[in-house]
């Protein structure tokens, strides 16, 4: 008798159904696993092989920034309302050349007179505040690329840079 239980239970058309309705859960979780699992492994080599395609285009473009000091620092005095001021400027030179920042330095006096002159000439009003700072700055930069055109033939310096800018 035990057995021909068994054979109505496997023959029972509700247990048929609910079985087929657990594999076929269990099958669509196991592809959804397998789905996730692949697509985290597509897009994560993906991902890594992208930045070494960029790394190995970047250096056609610009080359990598030199930044040369100019040593001494800057000094400059002048007037402000018959009391003496002071400036002190340390520049560093933003180039992409070292060939060409090593030519324009054999015009370095001139290129520090200009620099000298231009300092001098500033209102300390003007230089109290970063609108004023920045303006010098690019007058400065503008300063050197006119020297550097004028003696090789092209701009070397893509920006002066003040490492230090004292006022007293």
């Amino acid at each position: 008798m035990a057995k021909s239980e068994a054979a109505a239970v496997v023959k029972d058309p509700a247990t048929k159904g609910k079985l087929k309705l657990i594999i076929a859960i269990v099958l669509a979780v196991l592809l959804a696993i397998g789905l996730s699992v692949g697509a985290t492994w597509y897009f994560m080599h993906s991902a890594q092989s992208k930045p070494a395609v960029a790394a190995e285009t970047a250096p056609s473009g610009k080359q990598p920034a030199i930044f040369e000091p100019m040593a001494p620092a800057f000094v400059a005095n002048y007037n402000q309302n018959g009391r003496p001021r002071y400036m002190q400027v340390s520049i560093t030179m933003l180039g992409r050349n070292q060939a060409d920042l090593e030519a324009l330095k054999v015009h370095m006096p001139v290129i520090r007179n200009n620099l000298v002159m231009l300092f001098s000439g500033q209102d300390f009003a003007t230089l109290a505040t970063p609108v004023g700072q920045e303006m010098l700055r690019q007058k400065a930069t503008a300063s050197v690329q006119e020297v550097a055109q004028k003696e090789l033939g092209k701009v070397v310096i893509e920006q002066l840079l003040f490492t230090n800018f004292v006022l007293q």
